[in-house]
């Protein structure tokens, strides 16, 4: 197994747990990129994520991130399969009936991610990175 996918599985240990405070894994400059969901967009650096990330967690009560599986797509990047769990602050809708099926993808250098996009739509994730299969 790949350092890299280390990096990527030890992310997801404090993610299961619905602990997103932890930066050290991140480049200083990480680029972060959310695709659909409520807060689609793209910010820059440790600060920007950390933006991005507020204005989900606020929207979501107990929020946790658990990982489907791994895929070593190339040097470097790793597509994980992600079921995301949490209940709606001002609606009270459970996210796992809206979406349990999103995939984030971990671009790594160094041993730091310097971009991380997050899929509410797993295909969509499949279909950027030009895969074929799950």
């Amino acid at each position: 197994m790949s350092s890299d996918l280390d990096l990527v599985k030890s992310i997801f240990d404090a993610w299961e747990n619905g602990d997103f405070s932890s930066v050290e894994w991140a480049d200083p400059e990480i680029d972060f990129v959310m695709h659909g969901g409520l807060n689609s967009g793209e910010w820059k650096g440790v600060q920007g994520m950390a933006e991005g990330w507020a204005a989900m967690l606020n929207a979501w009560e107990n929020l946790r991130a658990l990982p489907d599986g791994f895929r070593e797509v190339d040097d470097g990047r790793i597509l994980a399969f992600v079921r995301n769990e949490g209940t709606g602050r001002g609606s009270g809708i459970r996210i796992d009936g809206i979406s349990t099926h999103g995939a984030n993808v971990f671009t790594v250098s160094d041993g730091k991610v310097t971009r991380l996009e997050l899929y509410w739509d797993r295909d969509e994730a499949i279909a950027d990175l030009g895969l074929s299969e799950r």
